[in-house]
């Protein structure tokens, strides 16, 4: 139960990762959009 448990939070920290680097591109192709204007 104990390595299950983490697992589970290994995986939600790459998730979480992911899921930054995402926001973290659109927050850049935002204010490139802006720049260009």
């Amino acid at each position: 139960m104990a390595k299950k448990k983490v697992v589970k939070k290994k995986a939600t920290k790459k998730a979480t990762k992911k899921a930054t680097k995402k926001a973290a591109k659109k927050k850049a192709k935002k204010t490139s959009k802006k720049k260009a204007m």
